[in-house]
């Protein structure tokens, strides 16, 4: 769907140290309660999610808790859409250096995100099954909300005021030019089902493969200019709370984004998920998988929505949906502005120069390089820069980006087209 919903005026990114030090020096903010709900009908029983409110960043320390939505829409197949939710987190986490300050946790979660989307690609690849799936995966930790998509699955944020913000970006070949360009530029090619008569049919697709999304985890049929590099996005409410709506395109196909929102407002978020399907049922008929995740960021000292939806904004309603726009918070907001949302992140790029950042961490255990996606310990001179082209060489040859092992190198070139994509699997 147009990404028009979402004003067009976007406001300077707000350093997230000095979040933290505002969250820090207020007696006032306490970390939210997340309350949660989840809805699904079933057309060809592909989609999949993950529920895990209770994670922890240092093991047997609940001050570390953070929480883990998501939603996996499979397609030809379960297979990429199971090992994605039964892997991915991990390898998430795994990418974020240990004993992180929660600071430092939260600005690398974004590049760890990527590495973990990619290094699930490649570990999924590696079983030579041919099916993918979308991801939209959502870590909430205190007032931060981080997601990271990849394909036509949605997340959405409701604050006060009933204006919708969108968290995620939609990789449909149909509606984004520049995801259509960069296949092409990758070696992919760009084009509608032919029919008898030379007849255009159907959505946009990318050729081999006929694949309608630009994005995806899996697909090991098509070429690897379907990448998994996700789009991340990082914001910070303030302590008014707001709800995410997590869902598959079988609701996105029959609902707008402030059509789902309004659907379920007033109401607790496990009755919320199950209105949001029934809308998006009632309005197209069930055409798809459908899945719904509804999660409630709330303040502490107000745990409980009303269960009945109210026609105006009652006191309680007012602190869960705020009257400020992501895109349209002034750069004057403060912190504890009720319904003010703070963007910390974003960046959609799928180059992975762009996305990994500039360091190379060494093991200071072992004394060797530490691949930026796989995580594996390698010496230097067995391993690439993301950049540069010869074996690494400390006297001759800079570092021009992070350590990349000889096989995820391989992984970057293939997405930019700058080896021969991988022939198509025999049936």
């Amino acid at each position: 769907m147009s990404q028009t919903e979402v004003s067009q005026v976007k406001p300077p990114l707000t350093p997230l140290a000095t979040l933290i030090g505002r969250e820090l020096r207020s007696e006032k903010v306490e970390k939210p309660i997340i309350r949660y709900g989840q809805a699904a009908l079933a057309k060809k029983g592909e989609d999949y999610f993950l529920i895990k409110p209770d994670c922890q960043r240092i093991p047997g320390n609940p001050e570390t808790s953070f929480s883990v939505f998501a939603i996996f829409d499979g397609h030809n197949g379960i297979s990429a859409a199971i090992y994605t939710k039964e892997n991915l987190l991990s390898n998430v986490v795994s990418a974020i250096p240990e004993g992180a300050s929660r600071e430092d946790w939260l600005q690398a979660l974004p590049r760890a995100l990527v590495a973990g989307f990619v290094k699930t690609d490649i570990e999924f690849q590696q079983k030579g099954e041919r099916s993918g799936t979308t991801v939209t995966f959502v870590v909430i930790d205190g007032w931060t909300v981080t997601v990271a998509s990849v394909g036509d699955s949605r997340c959405i944020l409701d604050t006060q005021g009933g204006v919708v913000s969108l968290l995620t970006v939609d990789h449909r070949l149909e509606e984004n030019e520049e995801e259509r360009q960069r296949v092409k530029a990758s070696g992919g090619e760009v084009g509608r089902l032919n029919i008898f008569g030379g007849n255009e049919v159907g959505p946009l697709r990318c050729w081999p493969g006929g694949l309608c999304l630009s994005r995806s985890i899996g697909d090991t049929d098509v070429g690897e200019f379907i990448v998994p590099v996700p789009h991340v996005k990082q914001v910070k409410l303030s302590d008014a709370g707001g709800r995410l709506v997590i869902a598959s395109d079988g609701i996105w196909d029959a609902l707008s984004s402030d059509a789902a929102a309004k659907a379920c407002r007033g109401l607790p978020a496990e009755l919320a998920a199950k209105l949001v399907v029934k809308e998006a049922l009632r309005t197209k008929g069930l055409k798809d998988d459908t899945t719904c995740l509804v999660v409630d960021i709330i303040p502490s000292v107000h745990p409980v929505l009303s269960s009945t939806p109210h026609k105006k904004n009652n006191g309680l309603s007012s602190l869960l949906f705020g009257k400020k726009s992501l895109k349209t918070t002034s750069k004057s907001s403060k912190l504890s502005a009720v319904g003010a949302v703070e963007e910390l992140f974003e960046e959609g790029s799928a180059m992975l120069a762009e996305r990994l950042g500039k360091d190379f961490p060494m093991n200071p255990d072992s004394g060797l390089y530490r691949c930026a996606i796989c995580q594996v310990d390698q010496p230097s001179n067995e391993g690439l820069s993301v950049n540069s082209g010869p074996f690494f060489s400390p006297s001759s040859k800079p570092w021009e980006g992070p350590f990349l092992c000889a096989n995820c190198r391989r992984k970057k070139d293939a997405m930019e087209g700058k080896r021969p994509i991988k022939p198509t699997l025999s049936a």
